[in-house]
């Protein structure tokens, strides 16, 4: 198996500023935004962006909440061993609000499409975006497209994004692993 560096901790850095910049081009001082990442490893994304947004940017009123699609999953039922649920933690209802969603990884679609369904349970926000780190752009069965992205990757079917963070790995780093 071969493992090849497509993003250092450098490079995660930037762009998590890049994301954050954004994030408050289009929400301002978030009083009407919400950020939901999703469980487990939607996350360590949301939860840097965060405290980015916090102690870098300055937003003091941002609600961040962790969102467990594991039973809203359209393969939840067809996987030889059960899949682990996580915790959700939402301490606010969505109603009327503008919610990101966020994950690490946009592969086929099937993620966010169980987090629409699954975010239903909290209220009905005003809108929804979608802000993911990776997007394997070719990977996709649903019609679902990033309003935010890191980084696009044109990686093949065979190959693995892997995404490690400081707080679980030890480091931020994006590898592209492959078999050969």
């Amino acid at each position: 198996m071969s493992r090849k560096t497509l993003l250092n901790s450098k490079d995660i850095e930037i762009i998590l500023h890049r994301l954050a910049c954004q994030l408050i081009e289009n929400h301002n001082d978030f009083s009407n935004t919400v950020l939901i990442g999703l469980q487990p490893r939607g996350t360590f994304l949301a939860e840097r962006l965060a405290e980015l947004l916090k102690n870098e940017y300055n937003i003091k009123e941002l609600e961040l909440g962790l969102l467990d699609i594991t039973f809203y999953r359209d393969d939840f039922r067809r996987k030889d061993k059960p899949l682990a649920a996580e915790k959700t933690q939402m301490n606010f209802l969505i109603e009327d609000k503008k919610v990101v969603i966020i994950d690490d990884v946009l592969f086929s679609g099937r993620s966010i499409r169980a987090a629409l369904t699954a975010i239903q349970s909290y209220g009905r926000p005003e809108s929804i975006e979608l802000l993911v780190l990776i997007d394997r752009r070719f990977s996709r069965h649903l019609p679902i497209q990033p309003n935010y992205r890191g980084r696009q990757v044109d990686a093949i079917n065979e190959e693995k994004v892997l995404v490690t963070w400081k707080k679980t790995h030890k480091k931020d780093a994006v590898y592209i692993e492959s078999k050969e």
